[in-house]
């Protein structure tokens, strides 16, 4: 599948549109009226309000009771697409002046560019993430380049395509084009085309894209990460419930999703209290959210078992209906088995720059849940390691304004012009 130029293509014409694709693109970058961003928030809004009118449940409900997500989320996801969250955006990220900025103070002339060409390169864990993605690129001004995650179910399609329809305009500005990672020559193509590689995913990906682009291509990654919570014995009982709900609500597919626990202390018995308390909570969350598939449930119980032979460190596997924790006695962040399966370590406050600060880039999102008067010292101990989103049990929250990973996009995907 192809849309380009504001058309659904069968994918099977490719070669014939990569052909012209760097000249398309210069040419819409050099149009004597380029689009605006309030060209594409007005779009954007559209796309919001028939939301808000629920024109798109017919896909939207299907996904979320894949996903185990509630519409009231939904709601609050697209919320993201509105005029008011929009402006808030680019104010935060670009400044009070992101239509136009003052001169410097020698009389210098300033004016913000887009790079020109982004090419995205899509994860496929969040639905509707490439299409937000392709969004970031619209409000800085860019022409986007879209490669489709495996697995797509259309909905990023359907989001650019209505965008188009709201708004014209925008499409020579987006090119999405549903290509497998095995075909490295046209990924090159997309490549070389673009001034900047925006890549979702993990180190592999990153890697893979720089052997596509050139030195001069620039390399823009946004995750995959790894996030995880930090527990103190003040936590309060109902925000370890509220993790474990989260826990089974992002089936720890996302890098903000926790994939395991660190508790401040030393004592394994305090450890041992813990995971079995937590467990319960677990349990508990996962028959009111609905059980996980009944195939990963499966694989993930092999998995355990192979690991309760094969690995007589100290370890201690509580399981049951799918879920898991594992008590274990290392001090490693690490990935764990996802969907429901979370381990849980010691980790004492004077360790946490020292241990945590190896896995520099890698680091997102840490739930801390701690008594008030340890929050401050604790953030700042997280913060110089290297984390950077410090929330409370609702680790994927979401809100206008937060950065990707420590720095913002709109940013990433503009450059600022000086004209004396």
């Amino acid at each position: 599948m192809i849309l380009m130029h504001g058309e659904i293509i069968d994918s099977n014409v490719e070669q014939k549109y990569l052909e012209g694709l760097y000249e398309e693109c210069t040419k819409t970058l050099a149009a004597k009226e380029p689009i605006s961003t309030e060209c594409v928030i007005a779009a954007c809004d559209k796309l919001y309000q028939a939301a808000m009118r629920g024109e798109y449940d017919e896909i939207a409900l299907p996904l979320l009771q894949m996903a185990n997500l509630t519409y009231e989320r939904f709601l609050g996801l697209a919320r993201l697409f509105s005029r008011e969250e929009l402006e808030y955006k680019c104010k935060t990220e670009l400044g009070d002046w992101y239509g136009e900025l003052p001169a410097l103070k020698n009389g210098t002339l300033r004016k913000r560019y887009p790079l020109g060409v982004l090419f995205h390169i899509a994860a496929g864990n969040v639905d509707g993430l490439p299409a937000y993605s392709v969004i970031e690129g619209l409000l800085a001004g860019n022409v986007n380049i879209l490669k489709l995650p495996t697995g797509d179910n259309g909905l990023s399609v359907k989001l650019l395509s209505e965008l188009i329809r709201f708004e014209p305009k925008l499409k020579d500005y987006i090119y999405v084009f549903d290509v497998p990672s095995a075909e490295t020559e046209t990924l090159r193509v997309f490549a070389e085309t673009a001034d900047a590689v925006v890549v979702w995913g993990g180190d592999e990906a990153v890697a893979a894209a720089r052997q596509l682009a050139g030195v001069n291509t620039k390399i823009i990654s946004w995750g995959h990460k790894l996030s995880f919570a930090y527990v103190t014995e003040q936590a309060e009982e109902d925000t370890l419930y509220a993790l474990a709900r989260h826990i089974c609500e992002t089936n720890q597919v996302l890098c903000s999703s926790c994939q395991g626990i660190f508790l401040d202390t030393e004592d394994r018995e305090v450890q041992e209290r813990f995971g079995e308390q937590f467990f319960e909570m677990l349990k508990r969350a996962n028959v009111e959210l609905g059980k996980t598939d009944i195939g990963m449930r499966g694989k993930n119980t092999l998995r355990l078992y192979t690991d309760s032979l094969e690995t007589p460190d100290g370890r201690r596997i509580l399981q049951e209906d799918g879920v898991s924790v594992v008590i274990k006695e290392d001090r490693e962040l690490e990935l764990s088995y996802l969907f429901r399966n979370v381990w849980i370590k010691r980790l004492p406050r004077r360790e946490i720059v020292k241990r945590l600060k190896r896995h520099k880039g890698h680091l997102q999102t840490c739930g801390l849940l701690c008594g008030p008067g340890e929050k401050e010292e604790l953030s700042e101990l997280l913060g110089i390691a290297g984390v950077v989103r410090i929330t409370g049990s609702d680790m994927s929250r979401m809100i206008p304004g937060e950065a990707h990973d420590g720095t913002y996009p709109l940013r990433e995907y503009s450059r600022i012009v000086e004209v004396d």
